[in-house]
């Protein structure tokens, strides 16, 4: 895929108006990569193009077997399908890997290994030899708000754990998938606490401890998140 000026681009699929490229929007655009974002539960119609550089295929509070209630995951799911077929450079966050994960031959299972925060993640011996996580260190932060998890694919390269869930991050070929979120911002973090700050005080309480510990390690998460989508970005090959 191609912008108006020929240069190749990044196809961002996003699944949930709640849900956006967060801090990862401000990346591109201080780089100059072209981005075009795809509004898959609106029907925006996703279509594969030879030149496409990447895909970035983000979360949503929906989960990755709910075709029955939203439907637009069926064509989500054939559009990585494709991705796959193509080898495509490929980035799934949180529910986009939960479907890289169903579409390789995982499972995904609901309300298992449920986290919420920002915490501590561990690379696998073989995370830390992964390009995707270079120059990244172990343990590190980032962003966890899921019920369900995957199983990792049969021939797919486990990269990465947390203490709660075991399987954090995945490869199959040029295709990764993570079940925790590197692109927030704490716009996006308070946002979503409002979800919980609705319900009974004690959650009031939680969506309070959110905010706290996610500015706290702010430093931390920010040096994480920019290092993954710049190693991403490099095997695309949209770095110099």
């Amino acid at each position: 895929m191609t912008d108006a000026a020929g240069c190749r681009t990044l196809l961002v699929v996003q699944n949930d108006p709640e849900v956006p490229l967060g801090r990862y929007a401000e990346t591109f655009a201080q780089l100059g990569i072209p981005c075009r974002t795809v509004r898959a539960y609106a029907g925006e119609h996703l279509s594969l193009s030879a030149e496409m550089a990447g895909v970035i295929v983000l979360g949503g509070a929906m989960g990755a077997n709910d075709e029955e209630a939203h439907p637009f995951l069926r064509g989500v799911k054939g559009f990585i399908a494709l991705c796959l077929e193509k080898r495509v450079p490929f980035l799934g966050i949180c529910l986009g890997g939960q479907l890289l994960a169903d579409v390789a031959g995982g499972r995904v299972t609901s309300r298992t290994c449920g986290e919420l925060g920002t915490l501590s993640l561990q690379l696998t011996g073989a995370g830390k030899l992964d390009p995707l996580f270079a120059g990244l260190s172990s343990p590190f932060y980032s962003f966890q708000w899921h019920n369900d998890s995957f199983t990792i694919p049969d021939g797919a390269v486990h990269l990465a754990r947390s203490p709660v869930c075991p399987h954090q991050a995945f490869r199959c070929g040029n295709a990764y998938g993570l079940q925790f979120h590197p692109e927030v911002t704490a716009a996006i973090v308070a946002t979503w606490a409002q979800e919980i700050a609705v319900e009974p005080p004690l959650a009031a309480a939680d969506a309070q401890r959110l905010l706290s510990e996610f500015d706290r390690l702010q430093p931390d998460y920010a040096d994480a998140s920019q290092r993954l989508i710049l190693n991403f970005l490099g095997l695309a090959g949209l770095l110099p």
